[in-house]
C-alpha cells in the first residue's frame, strides 16, 4: 500500500490488502468463516468481514439478512435469538460470533468490520462497545449507513469509522451521506475508482476499494486507492 496524500493510515494492511469476507474458497472454506480468517492470517492479509445483530443483541459474522443462501434456513438474523442461529452451519462450519473472530485474530492483522444495519441503528453502539472494549488490535468499523457511522463518532470516540459508497449513488445522496457520517476513511466501489470525487476525497482520508476480483481490476485500483479489498483472482502480489 503506497502512502496516502491524507497521511499515515492506522489500519494499513500492507501489500496484502484486506481479504473480502476472509480468504474463502468455495464450500471447503466458506465466506466469513473462521477457516477463511485463518487463511487470511496465514497470508498476513487484513480481514474484511460482515457483522449482523441478532434479536438478543449478539453480534455474528454473517453477510445476509437471512440464512437462506448460506444455511438453507428461512431464519431472519435480526428477528432470531442467537441460540437458534448457533445450530446453523455454512457448508459444515458454524456461524462465528464477533468474539470468536477477535479471539482468533488477537491483533495479528487489521480488521475491517462492516456493520449491516436493518432498523437497528440505535442498538449497535452498545453491542459494539461491549464486544470491542478489551480488544487491542487494529480495527475499523465500516458501514453503508451514514447514520451509524455518524453516531459512532460520539458514542465510540477514537474508533476508526468508514463509510461505504456505491458508484451508483447520486452526487446529492453521496454528499449528504458523507457530511452526516464525517468518516475517517471511505470504502469505494471499484467502478468509481478514478473518478474526480474519489480523488478529491483521497486528499482528506484513505480510500479503500471493493471488491477487486481480477488482476486487471487490481492494476487499476492500485493507482487510485490506498488499500484493496479483494477476493479470488484479485489477490495482490506480495
Amino acid at each position: 500500500m503506497r502512502s496516502s496524500p491524507s497521511g499515515p493510515d492506522p489500519l494499513d494492511p500492507g501489500a496484502a490488502g484486506f481479504a473480502h469476507r476472509g480468504l474463502h474458497s468455495g464450500l471447503a472454506v466458506p465466506e466469513n468463516s473462521l477457516a477463511a480468517f485463518d487463511a487470511a492470517i496465514d497470508l498476513r492479509a487484513g480481514i474484511e468481514c460482515d457483522l449482523r445483530l441478532t434479536a438478543d443483541d449478539r453480534i455474528i459474522v454473517f453477510h445476509d439478512s437471512d440464512a437462506r443462501r448460506l444455511c438453507e434456513s428461512p431464519l431472519q438474523v435480526g428477528k432470531t435469538m442467537w441460540k437458534d442461529l448457533a445450530s446453523l452451519r455454512v457448508s459444515g462450519h458454524p456461524i462465528p460470533l464477533l468474539e470468536n473472530l477477535l479471539e482468533q485474530v488477537a491483533g495479528r492483522v487489521p480488521l475491517l468490520l462492516e456493520v449491516k444495519t436493518q432498523h437497528d441503528v440505535r442498538r449497535w453502539s452498545p453491542a459494539l462497545s461491549r464486544e470491542l472494549a478489551g480488544y487491542r488490535g487494529p480495527f475499523g468499523i465500516l458501514s453503508f449507513d451514514p447514520r451509524l457511522v455518524g453516531r459512532l463518532r460520539s458514542e465510540m470516540p477514537g474508533v476508526r469509522r468508514g463509510l461505504n459508497v456505491s458508484d451508483g449513488l447520486s452526487a446529492l445522496r453521496r454528499n449528504i451521506g458523507m457530511r452526516r457520517a464525517a468518516p475517517d476513511f471511505l470504502g469505494v466501489e471499484r467502478t468509481a475508482i478514478g473518478k474526480t470525487w474519489v480523488a478529491n476525497a483521497r486528499n482528506a482520508m484513505p480510500i479503500y476499494c471493493w471488491t477487486i476480483r481480477t488482476a486487471a481490476e487490481r492494476t487499476q485500483a492500485e493507482v487510485h486507492a490506498d488499500a484493496l479489498i479483494w477476493e479470488s483472482d484479485g489477490r495482490p502480489r506480495t
